[in-house]
């Protein structure tokens, strides 16, 4: 490697040594409870397979026939030239089983916060979020430019009194962001009951 280069080695070996480095795994076997990674068989924790459907043999006839009729992708991003009636056949029965007016599909959850954050809120306002929420919602926040105010992990009562210390701050609106269910320690949400002043919309 080039001396100019050399810096590139240098940070890769710093992460290593921090233990930051992350080496991808190869999978060989379906997802499931039980996984071929690296030629060995090991118990899965960290799939978001959760329901087993990715092996489902409905739903993989289903995939099979739309290969059939439409191919392997719409050849573009949505936005352009790749949003099929598969979509918003989807989009319509997700709408109904939700019994909401609309629905809109994103390819992760992760695009889905990047998307949907900035799309409501901007520098003008104020994001209340939790501090253990997931990096894709901690990443909508800040591509949004909102002032965002954390409070404690599931604690409303902290909640509230950074709620109220932004009261008289005069944003134009403010939101607040959670995970319902938190994926890396599995605890829920609480219900809270919010002030009217944060209930009012602009």
């Amino acid at each position: 490697m080039s001396d100019r280069l050399t810096w590139i080695r240098d940070e890769l070996d710093a992460l290593k040594s921090q233990g930051l480095f992350t080496t991808i795994r190869t999978l060989s076997s379906p997802q499931g409870a039980w996984l071929d990674v690296d030629g060995r068989r090991v118990l899965n924790f960290c799939s978001n397979n959760y329901l087993g459907l990715a092996n489902h043999p409905h739903l993989k006839d289903a995939a099979q026939g739309a290969i059939e009729t439409h191919g392997v992708g719409p050849g573009a991003v949505r936005t352009i030239a790749g949003t099929m009636d598969l979509h918003l056949e989807l989009e319509r029965r997700l709408a109904e089983f939700k019994g909401v007016e609309g629905a809109i599909s994103f390819q992760s959850g992760f695009s889905a916060n990047l998307d949907v954050i900035p799309a409501l809120v901007g520098k003008e306002d104020v994001i209340f979020s939790d501090e253990l929420n997931h990096a894709s919602i901690i990443d909508g926040c800040r591509l949004s430019r909102a002032r965002i105010a954390r409070y404690r992990h599931n604690d409303a009562d902290d909640l509230r009194r950074v709620v109220k210390e932004t009261q008289e701050e005069g944003y134009r609106r403010a939101i607040l962001i959670t995970d319902g269910v938190f994926s890396m320690d599995g605890d829920i949400a609480p219900s809270i009951t919010w002030p009217s002043w944060l209930r009012r919309t602009t």
